[in-house]
């Protein structure tokens, strides 16, 4: 099995989201969400049709890699990766709504040649990346929306000037999560617990925790539970 010059793509893009500690959350029920919703936000809803056509679309780009290289997740987990993705675009496209940040298709475009350019020197494609990082490669057109809102974003906290020292970057990637994780809490995020449980400050779908057993949906304890909170 060859070394994932990929994984490092698939890296990249998970470096756009930064991650925190969880906090205790307890989720009991299926109440939450409506009927034949795997998830809702903002008054829309993710139906668990629409979640398995994209779980399929995902699964047959991991039939096709997962023999060629280490794919850092387990079928089991596609529905939690592919929420995750879904959930995030909608987070990170409330960001650009509250922010006042546009970006045209030209620019998400640009975004998602550079992506493309950088994979290709590391012998990689998109495709490729995107099934390392848990994405259904039929999404890749909103990754270059996403990471041109991620980049105009940071432009707004920094003025336009990178940080320069290893405390500024660390600030300016709290910021970063601060404005993500308001932007996901104003949409009031539901996810139905069979697929598992929406932390804000990491904006991905974990697995859910139930208390009175201790057990997570997937019969597995777990120590930390999703942040609901900024």
């Amino acid at each position: 099995m060859r070394a994932n010059s990929g994984q490092r793509g698939a890296a990249r893009w998970a470096a756009a989201v930064p991650v925190a500690v969880a906090v205790a959350l307890a989720v009991t029920g299926c109440g939450q969400t409506q009927l034949g919703a795997a998830a809702l936000y903002g008054g829309q809803r993710i139906s668990a049709s629409t979640l398995a056509d994209e779980i399929a679309n995902l699964n047959s780009g991991y039939q096709q890699y997962h023999a060629k290289v280490q794919i850092p997740y387990k079928p089991a987990a596609m529905p939690r990766e592919v929420l995750t993705w879904m959930l995030r675009f909608a987070a990170t496209n409330q960001v650009a709504a509250r922010e006042g940040i546009n970006v045209t298709a030209a620019e998400a475009q640009a975004q998602l040649a550079s992506e493309r350019s950088a994979a290709a020197q590391s012998g990689d494609t998109l495709r490729e990346i995107a099934v390392l990082s848990g994405l259904p490669p039929d999404m890749l057109p909103k990754v270059g929306r996403w990471l041109a809102i991620e980049s105009r974003l940071q432009d707004l906290l920094d003025n336009g000037v990178a940080p320069t020292t290893t405390a500024g970057r660390d600030a300016l990637g709290a910021a970063i999560e601060h404005q993500q994780c308001l932007a996901a809490k104003s949409l009031n995020i539901k996810v139905n617990p069979q697929y598992g449980t929406f932390d804000y400050t990491s904006l991905e779908v974990v697995p859910s925790v139930v208390t009175l057993s201790g057990l997570s949906a997937a019969g597995k304890s777990h120590a930390k539970a999703p942040a609901t909170t900024c």
